[in-house]
């Protein structure tokens, strides 16, 4: 991920047009259908960053980006390779973690902008096949993610630390020379020949989440002619909008409409109001980093990740929640019980998530609404983060008529009053849920 923080302000107006959804082809609007209806994802950083677990010489604040942020030489780098033997990995045990916490898809590093590859590639021999594991960590996830219905996706950089026909260098690298380096030659022959590889060697990939496309040698006319040969290749994928050029920043999101790119990727971050008629994600670390950090114990709580999802269900998008496993393949233990206290949840709220559309509501106080079309008529998922004091829960006016109201954990009928302009619905003393309950309204008619 892109380490430097920015603070971009960019007015809903230019939001509205920032993602064009170009969804033709042959797969046309459906192959959106079943990311827009899962919500909530697993993102998975990992590879030989995990070996020195964020440490260097001293400092201790390295994760995926150490290559760059500790200056390490390439030859002294490459020796992570053969110190990278994941034995405990169990691609089944992770795919049931991400299952049980409610997850719906996977997106793991194939490669990162170090340049090393989880998968068996014919184009290059810095990849998991050359270290004692020698397995390919790409297949078993695949298949496992077939066994478990969860949708297998891709991360990849298109930045390169480690080729040599990768231009530019890092500025510190003042030994390695740049003669003979071709930058057409890296893409065509490296960078679309393992998408080939990754598109044709696993089954039906989900996304292909580009990043790395900020340095001057990629361009709008790259991304498009990307954009367009990854479709060949599988014409059903779901590309991001880091395929192409203009990534306002962290904001995640790309101004104009010739850009290429099926959704927005804001980073670290939520947009404070939704991305209206816009497809996006949210991608977020656990904690400060993406890829292990050992020493790394600023961890969100269980709480408020699970408000997180909410608060971004309830605008309309998508959760990719970040996990960086260690080098022996196991999940960091704080990480593990995250995942656990979020599925917990979403086994009794998980329909509140699951193909809801965002709140008809601008503000409400107490929480947020997703909202979910049912036959000819709506329902409405209220999710009360702070409860009253006074156990009555005020709604804004709805000018469609109310049918009843009910607690979702037991599904106990509540009452309520229609005023001019509020709905007053009567709760039970006490939450169901510590972090999040839900309180589902059902209306007659479409919002």
């Amino acid at each position: 991920m892109k380490k430097t923080l920015v603070t971009i302000i960019i007015f809903l107006t230019v939001f509205s047009t920032a993602c064009v959804n170009d969804t033709g082809g042959p797969g046309g609007e459906d192959r959106m259908d079943w990311w827009r209806d899962a919500r909530f994802g697993m993102f998975i950083h990992w590879g030989l960053y995990a070996v020195p677990a964020g440490e260097w010489d001293g400092t201790t604040n390295h994760a995926e980006w150490i290559r760059t942020t500790a200056q390490i030489p390439l030859e002294t780098y490459d020796g992570f390779v053969e110190q990278f033997n994941p034995v405990a990995f169990d691609a089944d045990e992770w795919v049931k973690m991400a299952k049980n916490a409610g997850m719906k898809y996977i997106v793991i590093t194939s490669k990162h902008h170090d340049g090393f590859c989880l998968f068996d590639s014919e184009y290059t021999d810095f990849d998991i096949m050359s270290t004692p594991f020698k397995r390919d960590i790409l297949k078993e996830l695949a298949d496992a993610c077939d066994r478990e219905d969860i949708v297998i996706c891709w991360y990849h950089s298109i930045m390169d630390w480690h080729h040599p026909d990768y231009l530019p260098r890092r500025n510190w690298e003042t030994d390695r020379s740049t003669e003979g380096a071709d930058f057409d030659r890296y893409v065509e022959e490296y960078l679309k020949k393992q998408l080939a590889e990754l598109t044709g060697n696993y089954g039906r990939i989900g996304v292909l989440w580009f990043d790395g496309e900020w340095e001057d040698t990629w361009t709008h006319e790259r991304g498009v002619d990307l954009y367009n040969y990854v479709l060949g290749l599988q014409d059903d994928i779901i590309i991001n909008n880091r395929v192409d050029k203009g990534r306002q920043g962290m904001a995640g999101m790309t101004a104009g409409d010739e850009f290429r790119g099926d959704f927005g990727t804001p980073e670290q971050e939520i947009p404070a109001r939704g991305l209206p008629g816009v497809d996006w994600e949210t991608c977020m670390t656990m904690n400060n980093h993406w890829g292990y950090n050992k020493f790394d114990d600023n961890w969100k709580s269980s709480g408020e990740l699970i408000q997180k999802l909410v608060d971004i269900a309830s605008k309309g998008g998508n959760f990719l929640l970040n996990v960086g496993p260690k080098a022996d393949g196991t999940f960091p233990q704080e990480s593990i019980e995250r995942l656990k206290a979020i599925g917990d949840w979403m086994d009794i709220y998980g329909e509140s998530i699951y193909g809801t559309t965002a709140s008809p509501f601008s503000d409400i106080e107490w929480g947020r609404c997703t909202k979910k079309q049912v036959g000819k008529n709506t329902r409405l998922y209220l999710h009360v983060f702070d409860w009253p004091e006074d156990n009555k829960l005020t709604v804004p006016a709805l000018e469609n008529k109310l049918k009843k109201a009910f607690i979702m954990d037991g599904m106990a009928g509540a009452d309520f009053e229609v005023q001019d302009d509020r709905i007053i619905i009567d709760l039970p003393e006490t939450p169901p849920d510590d972090y999040c309950s839900v309180i589902i309204l059902d209306v007659k008619g479409i919002l």
